[in-house]
């Protein structure tokens, strides 16, 4: 391979959903409504638990950490999207990817972790509700959204600099509208061992084993449910964790999708429509999964918009 690592000066070409022109302007607005309603709900979502002195508990902490998480997680794959199509480019430079790689990373596995924290959470309320307030008090829930930040502020980086390592050839094509870490280790020019053996490390370790926490502390609450003998008391205390278990479903079944269209499905067109939906839609409907299904939240959120229909 005579190309060196010249990425730095050309950049790659991210070839987004598709080449026809005629669909850019349709792409154009329908991310951009996706995007807005995604910030604008996630946004309200904090601004109802920040508000709310009822929603000042462990659950709603998480869940508002979990909303800043998706705002984020969204702006560092669309903004850019939507620039390309409004520019008819389709370049994105050496550096702009590897960020974009490095904030994927970040508030991706930082979601994960959040349901994982959110499900302990609602493990704890029920199965030991007696301790709930002494175990989990705000020392400890904030102490567990710092480890997060920290374990997956380093995960991704290391991931980010074992790219760096790696050689590209000149106009590489992405066939995707973001950089995901997945297709750029397998668009390298150079041996990539190191790279996909960091990457199964760590898929393994942030990926099955929180979801084994989730799967763990759901059959301790099914357990415990078992033993109640109020219906009505079955129905209340469940009836906490459909919010979270939608989103916990619809994260990883998303999040499944694309990892089985990309190693599986050799369609660089189904691929990016998985991707959409782990990156677009998953973030777009938490908040209307939690205001719709949640009583607390839906009183909340009427509360703050008459507050603000009030103001002169």
């Amino acid at each position: 391979m005579e190309a060196e690592n010249q990425t730095t000066a050309s950049g790659f070409l991210l070839l987004g959903l598709s080449e026809d022109p005629e669909l850019q302007p349709l792409f154009f607005g329908l991310f951009l409504s996706m995007y807005l309603v995604a910030v604008l709900g996630n946004l309200f979502i904090i601004l109802a638990v920040s508000s709310d002195l009822h929603l000042h508990t462990p659950m709603y902490f998480f869940l508002s950490n979990l909303s800043f998480v998706d705002i984020c997680f969204i702006t560092t794959t669309v903004p850019k999207m939507l620039v390309n199509i409004q520019t008819e480019s389709k370049d994105i430079s050496y550096i702009g990817c590897l960020t974009q790689v490095y904030f994927f990373m970040i508030f991706a596995g930082l979601d994960i972790f959040l349901l994982s924290l959110m499900a302990y959470d609602r493990f704890v309320a029920i199965c030991h509700p007696l301790h709930y307030t002494v175990i989990m008090n705000p020392r400890l829930c904030g102490l567990l959204v710092l480890m997060s930040w920290v374990i997956i502020f380093w995960v991704s980086l290391l991931h980010t600099l074992l790219i760096m390592r790696l050689n590209f050839c000149i106009g590489t094509e992405i066939p995707n509208f973001f950089c995901e870490l997945a297709q750029i280790i397998r668009l390298a020019c150079s041996d990539t061992l190191i790279n996909n053996i960091f990457l199964y490390v760590a898929t393994a370790l942030l990926g099955v084993f929180p979801l084994s926490g989730i799967l763990f502390s759901y059959s301790q609450i099914v357990s415990s449910l078992m033993r109640m003998s109020s219906t009505r008391s079955k129905y209340k205390a469940f009836s906490t964790c459909g919010s979270h278990l939608s989103i916990v479903s619809l994260y990883y079944g998303t999040g499944l999708g694309v990892c089985i269209s990309s190693s599986v499905i050799h369609s660089s067109q189904r691929s990016c429509i998985a991707s959409v939906m782990y990156t677009v839609v998953t973030p777009m409907l938490n908040p209307f999964i939690y205001s719709l299904r949640n009583k607390d939240v839906k009183g909340a959120l009427g509360r703050l918009f008459c507050r603000a229909a009030s103001c002169p």
